[in-house]
């Protein structure tokens, strides 16, 4: 029974299931628009949208919470270009939104394995 079990496995390991999900989140918010399977994006939509809530309330934090705010990013993210902008573009962009950052279409299936492809993309205002 997989009571009180949250996530998804995504058949890999913890290591390679946090590389994944670290690389698909850091793409999402350099490239703003990614296409990948629904599992994928399920696993990662949740996160992402909590990295844009700790960049959006960073711009009313005082100086020790921004800096707190970016090392809890940088440690989740590794990447510090995508910290960069999380901090300085797309955060400010959803001042004034309450939640629902990213949205997912559907595609058409993918050939080789026919499986479920969808676009996940931050939402324009």
């Amino acid at each position: 029974m997989r009571h009180h079990v949250a996530g998804y496995k995504l058949s890999r390991d913890k290591d390679q299931r946090n590389s994944l999900r670290r690389n698909l989140i850091c793409q999402l918010f350099t490239h703003e628009r990614i296409r990948t399977t629904r599992a994928k994006a399920m696993a990662i939509r949740g996160e992402a949208e909590k990295m844009i809530t700790l960049a959006r309330n960073a711009e009313k934090a005082d100086e020790m919470g921004k800096v707190n705010a970016r090392r809890l990013a940088a440690a989740r993210l590794a990447n510090p270009e995508v910290v960069k902008k999380l901090f300085d573009d797309i955060g400010p962009r959803f001042a004034k939104r309450p939640g629902g950052y990213t949205r997912i279409y559907r595609l058409v299936p993918r050939l080789g394995d026919a499986a479920e492809m969808v676009l996940i993309e931050l939402v324009e205002e």
